[in-house]
Order: structure tokens, then sequence, then C-alpha cells
């Protein structure tokens, strides 16, 4: 694995409470990411390379609600408790943070959809995303194909992703679909190392 260099940046998905246990939409051991992010987090402090952060930062009326006729409960309401980012991820002070899911009439599962994400790498000139958080076969699968459509080098950080899995296999065929897109799967010993 190449060393951290300039152009790299650092890409957490949407590590929020309400995806988290007790959350009002809960991934499956979404608490899992959150170790493996802090050591992520830590040596791309310490190389002084950029952290991103996306976060859900929906309207009461969106529509991916259950109430408006959309798949999912109630979760992440802008303001709320459960769209804050939790205590222990530590996220720094530094981070650059993306709200998505601002329209109420528009679902935005990648961090790139409606937001100034793409526009905040550039002038930061990223070329090489390490993305990982929640989950795995949403909003983690949308953020990389559309990374990898707009021309970044990605690395998928297996180790800090986990899926919802409304089908058992949801997961796996997500990140067999990253890797086909040209993500490149990375665990945090070989950046560690």
């Amino acid at each position: 694995m190449n060393p951290l260099h300039a152009g790299d940046a650092l890409l957490i998905v949407d590590v929020q409470n309400d995806f988290l246990p007790g959350g009002a939409l809960a991934v499956p051991s979404g608490q899992q990411v959150i170790a493996p992010l802090r050591r992520y987090l830590t040596l791309f402090i310490h190389s002084g390379l950029p952290v991103f952060a996306t976060r859900d930062w929906h309207p009461p009326d969106h529509c991916s609600f259950r109430a408006q006729g959309g798949p999912w409960p109630t979760h992440c309401i802008g303001q709320s408790p459960g769209a804050q980012f939790p205590e222990e991820l530590k996220l720094p002070a530094s981070a650059i943070v993306i709200f998505k899911g601002t329209d109420s009439a528009q679902e935005a599962y990648s961090g790139f959809q409606g937001t100034p994400l793409h526009a905040r790498l550039q002038a930061a000139r990223v070329t090489r995303l390490f993305i990982g958080g929640l989950a795995t076969d949403y909003c983690v699968r949308e953020t990389v194909r559309e990374a990898r459509s707009l021309g970044y080098e990605v690395c998928l950080l297996i180790d800090a992703i986990r899926a919802v899995n409304v089908l058992p296999e949801d997961g796996r065929r997500a990140e067999a679909e990253m890797v086909s897109a040209g993500a490149m799967p990375l665990r945090v010993e070989q950046l560690a190392a």
C-alpha cells in the first residue's frame, strides 16, 4: 500500500447517533466502525491531511421517511441528537462537515448529491479518498460509486463499514460492486504498518 501523501483525504460517511445502537435507524453492529475510524483519523491528522465527514441532516418531512411514503423510519432530523456525531468518534474540529439530504423532496444516499463535497475536495486538491462509515449498502456504496465516476481514486475501508442488510447479502454485494467500480479494499493495519 502506498503511504499517505498529499492529495489524500479521509471521508467518513454518516456516522451519526441515529445509525448507531439505540438510534432511530440503527445499523447492526454500527458502533464497530468507530474504533477503526479513530485509528484512521489519527493517521490522517498526524499526516496533516484533510478529514471530511458527511451527515444526514433531514427536514421533518423528508421524502425517505415512512410518514411521507418512503422506506425508512424518521431519522437524522437536522439539529436533533440523532443527527449528531457520537462523542466517541472524536471527530476533530478541523473536519470539514458536509450536510446531505437537506431537501425534503430528494433522497440523497451519496455524499456528493446536492452538496458541495466535490467542490470542497477539488479546492483541497484531493485526488484519493479513503472512505468508511455507514451504511455499506446505501450511503457508503453510493458515495464510493459517485467518487469513482468523478475520477477519484478510492480506498474502501473495509474494517470501518457496516451494512443494514435488509436482505442478508446486501453488504457483501455492495462491497463487490464498489470493488468492481475500482475501489481498493483496505484495512488500517496496511496504513499503520
